[in-house]
């Protein structure tokens, strides 16, 4: 008699192809030891469901990252730009006094 799978449809899109076979195999057995394997099998298919979110968030982080850097690259751009006109201003302002007091 087969069993159903230990893991629900909308789970396999995250599960690879060759898991997804694995498991149709495990169900299919009978005996002592199908138990165990199905055991096995559902942890695995955790374990692969686990660190396939962790990648996606690892993915957000670093995308998220890479944003921030490009705001603070673009900041840091304008800073600068700002600090040499103020610069000039005050060079500027600092010869007209200079200039004035002789």
């Amino acid at each position: 008699m087969k069993q159903p799978l230990r893991f629900p449809d909308s789970a396999t899109d995250d599960i690879p192809r060759e898991i997804q076979e694995l498991g149709r195999l495990i169900s299919e057995l009978d005996g002592p030891q199908s138990r165990e394997l199905r055991d096995s099998f559902r942890h695995v298919v955790e374990c692969v469901q686990r660190r396939r979110r962790i990648l996606n968030l690892v993915q957000e982080a670093l995308s998220q990252l890479r944003l921030d850097i490009k705001y603070l690259m673009f900041d840091l751009e304008i800073t600068r730009e700002e600090n040499a006109s103020l610069r000039a201003q005050l060079d500027e302002t600092e010869r007209d006094d200079f200039g004035s007091s002789w």
